[in-house]
C-alpha cells in the first residue's frame, strides 16, 4: 500500500488534491481512498488530507501516520506542524517552493532520505502562470508523477478532466505537465 499525506492551508485545494489523486488511481484500476481531515477552520488554517493507493481493497480508514509521500503545499507549516512525522525511511517529500532544500532549512530531513527524494517545485508560481490563481494542488499532482511510478501523469490528466472542463481543465493540465517536467529535472 502506498500512503500519502497532504499538508496545506485552507483554500489551497488540499482536499481536492486528495480526491483527484484517488480518481487518478481509479483510472489505473487501483483501489484508493481519500480522507479529508478538517473542521471549521477558516481560510489559511492548516489542513491535512490522506490518500491510500493499493492493488487490493483498502480497509483502513484512519489517518495516514506513516506516509510514503508527503506533499507540502505550504512550507510555512514547517514551523507550526510536524509535517515530517512518521515519514518512511525511503519516503518522498514534494514541497511547493521555489527555494532549494538548503534555503528551506530541511537539509537534515533530506539527508535521511535517498537522493532526489526531497523535491521542491515552484507550484504556486506555475499555478499563477497557467491558472491565474495561487492554487498549487493540480500542479503538485503533476510533479508527484515524476517522483514515483505509483501514478502516471496521464491518470492525473484524466482526473483533472473529470473534475474540470474546457479551458479550466486545459490550464490545469498544462500546469501539471510543467510541474512534472520541473520535478523530473530536479
Amino acid at each position: 500500500m502506498f500512503q500519502v499525506r497532504i499538508h496545506g492551508r485552507g483554500s489551497q485545494g488540499v482536499v481536492t488534491a486528495a480526491e483527484m489523486l484517488s480518481i487518478a488511481a481509479f483510472a489505473e484500476h487501483k483501489h484508493a481512498q481519500a480522507i479529508p481531515s478538517f473542521g471549521s477552520e477558516r481560510m489559511g488554517a492548516p489542513v491535512v488530507s490522506y490518500v491510500r493507493i493499493d492493488d487490493q481493497a483498502i480497509e483502513l480508514t484512519e489517518p495516514v501516520m506513516a506516509p510514503d509521500l508527503l506533499i507540502i503545499q505550504d512550507p510555512t507549516l514547517f514551523h507550526s506542524v510536524d509535517v515530517f512525522s512518521g515519514l518512511a525511511a525511503d519516503g518522498f517529500v514534494l514541497i511547493n517552493s521555489a527555494r532549494s532544500v538548503a534555503e528551506l532549512q530541511i537539509q537534515e530531513i533530506a539527508d535521511r532520505l535517498p537522493v532526489h527524494h526531497v523535491v521542491p517545485v515552484a507550484a504556486t508560481e506555475l499555478a499563477m502562470y497557467h491558472l491565474g490563481r495561487p492554487t498549487p494542488n493540480t500542479v503538485l499532482l503533476g510533479a508527484l508523477t515524476a517522483l514515483t511510478d505509483v501514478i502516471q501523469l496521464e491518470s492525473v490528466i484524466k482526473a483533472i478532466e473529470d473534475k474540470f472542463s474546457g479551458e479550466v481543465a486545459q490550464r490545469n493540465i498544462a500546469a501539471a505537465r510543467a510541474a512534472h517536467d520541473a520535478a523530473r529535472a530536479a
